[in-house]
């Protein structure tokens, strides 16, 4: 199976221009991902902090 490509950070990081209008079809080309990815980023990591990111990461560990 394939590791991952993106840490949370980069998600998390990826997640802020569409708050600011940046279309998503936009965001999902420069990273390469599909629509479907960066809902189910969305719908995970929408409104974490780095911090809370990282616990995140060490609960699931």
């Amino acid at each position: 199976m394939k590791g991952k490509r993106f840490t949370e950070e980069q998600i998390a990081f990826a997640l802020r221009p569409v708050e600011s209008g940046v279309p998503v079809v936009e965001i999902c080309r420069k990273m390469e991902v599909s629509e479907a990815t960066f809902y189910r980023w969305k719908k995970k990591f929408s409104g974490m902090g780095v911090a809370e990111l990282r616990r995140l990461k060490q609960l699931e560990e």
